[in-house]
């Protein structure tokens, strides 16, 4: 299940998300952020919520994820193994789905955005292995900053996996293909 980032939308991460190697055989499923508006180009796209009402926007956000989820288990069967995935502003929900969701994580693959800073003192469910991944020239989520999450995740026992790839702020080829990798891991075990 992927998030996407501010001012895009659903499909936009979908594309990203399907094209991961080995996807086919998961069901893939992004979700639109709740606050949704036109962008310059007078396409509908969203975001996940602002400072504003914080705690009770994460709040709201992670219901929203677990009545999709409901949704899809309705139609689907309950996942066996699920896998959250976020870009950019959708990392963050990306974290809290898998931590604070009703259904924990086999696996979190994020590229392009911080760890939440509420979950940087995790004391409820242990984290599953996390791939985070960052363009070397990403200007808004630096290595630097990647290195400081993984360290945070890391002491708090997450396995933890780096990507830095040559480029900017994007959801690159390696990011899939590490992601792809890790796919394959959680449908072995």
């Amino acid at each position: 299940m992927g998030f996407h980032g501010y001012a895009q939308n659903a499909e936009t991460l979908l594309e990203s998300l399907v094209a991961i190697p080995g996807a086919e055989t998961w069901r893939v499923a992004s979700v639109q952020g709740l606050h949704p508006f036109y962008s310059r180009g007078s396409h509908v796209v969203a975001g996940w919520m602002t400072r504003q009402d914080r705690e009770h926007a994460i709040a709201d956000n992670i219901a929203y994820v677990d009545a999709v989820l409901d949704d899809m288990a309705a139609a689907f069967g309950a996942p066996e193994k699920l896998v959250f995935a976020g870009f950019s502003q959708g990392v963050a929900m990306a974290y809290r789905a898998a931590m604070r969701g009703a259904r924990p994580a086999r696996a979190i693959v994020v590229a392009g955005g911080d760890l939440p800073p509420e979950l940087a003192d995790n004391v409820g469910r242990a984290w599953p292995t996390v791939l985070i991944a960052t363009g070397g020239r990403d200007t808004y989520y630096t290595p630097e900053l990647l290195e400081r999450d993984a360290a945070t995740l890391a002491a708090q026992g997450a396995d933890v996996r780096r990507v830095v790839f040559d480029g900017g702020h994007e959801w690159a080829e390696e990011m899939r293909d590490a992601a792809g990798e890790l796919l394959r891991e959680v449908s072995s075990v």
